[in-house]
């Protein structure tokens, strides 16, 4: 922490900061220049016209400034908030970023998590269990450097929950754990508490009905209303209308979210390659630097496939990932291009319209008397 940054001066505050997540990483942006006066905050909600932070002393309401809009802070931020007037004045660096390609059809990013160490990445023992869908969860966190745990739920509804555990290790090596409890067992909902604690983060992700609710309201001590999921094609009703972030009863916080039917991922190409390794190191072996790897002489992929040493399913999986994130970062590039000369053209005619009222000429004022 800079020597002469405003936190230095009360320590009490600083502790208590520390239990929401705050560290010296964050501490190291607010140099006495820039914050001086300035409270931070931890964003625990978004709302359109304004947000919720939390810091030692409570929950307080925060207004935006004009250049900020609701789209650009994200439930786990830390900010940097005028005491006075309550308003956010700025939004420190992440440690970390979720976010999405917004559901619709215009191409723009929606954030979805901040700053977060852990992802819970929730699903249960039965029809819900997806790997494809797992996969997308898990690409997400490793492009964020977060620590993806699988969480399969509802093993009391299933003879074998074993083999639903060793299908989601078999996903990949870079998981963090694998944990197969009944979410309405709190001596079970224990197992999770690896990665829980003061100062640290998680988030739970997953579809409707899983028992993403129930976990949460265990490991806040909180009663917040669940979802059942129909048994004849397990899916589930929302529960968790919005982003928000709440206390643990063990220290910690934790995000919840709503279940998302719809995961547009963009611009996680590096997620794909660390969760696709193996393939993407046989990409680099092919003859051709264009291989396409369906039927080109000397393509290292379809030997593997050739050699039992690749699943042609997982070869699949890895195409579509990488076809949409290629679609949906060209598209947002592209809308983000046009926003900007939109602005651009916005701002030249609105520079000429007052330059021509400015050289217009004035009327003349009439004559007293």
């Amino acid at each position: 922490m800079p020597a002469d940054s405003p936190l230095n001066d009360d320590t009490g505050k600083l502790d208590g900061l520390a239990a929401l997540g705050w560290s010296d990483y964050f501490a190291d942006q607010c140099g006495h220049e820039d914050s001086g006066g300035l409270r931070p905050m931890r964003i625990i909600s978004v709302q359109r016209a304004m947000a919720t932070g939390l810091d030692a002393d409570g929950e307080r309401p925060l207004g935006f400034p004009p250049e900020l809009r609701a789209g650009g802070l994200a439930v786990g931020d830390w900010v940097l908030v005028d005491p006075e007037t309550g308003r956010i004045e700025k939004v420190l660096e992440r440690q970390s970023l979720l976010s999405r390609r917004a559901a619709g059809v215009e191409a723009k990013p929606q954030l979805l998590a901040a700053n977060v160490d852990t992802l819970f990445i929730t699903t249960s023992c039965n029809a819900d269990f997806n790997p494809a869908r797992l996969e997308r969860y898990l690409v997400l966190a490793l492009d964020a450097g977060i620590a993806p745990v699988i969480v399969l739920t509802k093993t009391d509804q299933t003879d074998a929950p074993q083999d639903y555990a060793d299908q989601a290790r078999a996903l990949s090596d870079k998981l963090a754990g694998v944990v197969a409890l009944n979410a309405k067992d709190p001596a079970q909902v224990r197992l999770l508490s690896e990665w829980c604690g003061p100062g640290r983060t998680v988030a739970f992700v997953g579809s409707s009905g899983v028992g993403k609710s129930t976990l949460i309201n265990a490991l806040t001590g909180s009663d917040q209303a669940t979802a059942a999921m129909r048994q004849d094609d397990a899916k589930g009703r929302h529960t968790t209308t919005a982003r928000s972030l709440h206390l643990m009863a063990d220290g910690g916080l934790v995000i919840d979210m709503p279940g998302m039917r719809e995961l547009g991922l963009h611009d996680v190409s590096g997620g794909i390659d660390e969760l696709f390794e193996d393939i993407t190191a046989l990409t680099g072996q092919c003859k051709f630097r264009d291989c396409k790897h369906v039927s080109e002489p000397g393509c290292a992929v379809q030997a593997a496939i050739a050699a039992d040493m690749l699943d042609p399913a997982r070869l699949d999986r890895w195409r579509k990932l990488k076809s949409e994130d290629a679609l949906n970062t060209t598209s947002m590039t592209v809308s983000r291009r046009r926003a900007r000369a939109l602005t651009r053209a916005h701002k030249a005619e609105s520079d000429a319209q007052r330059k021509a009222k400015g050289n217009s000429p004035q009327p003349k004022k009439p004559r007293k008397g």
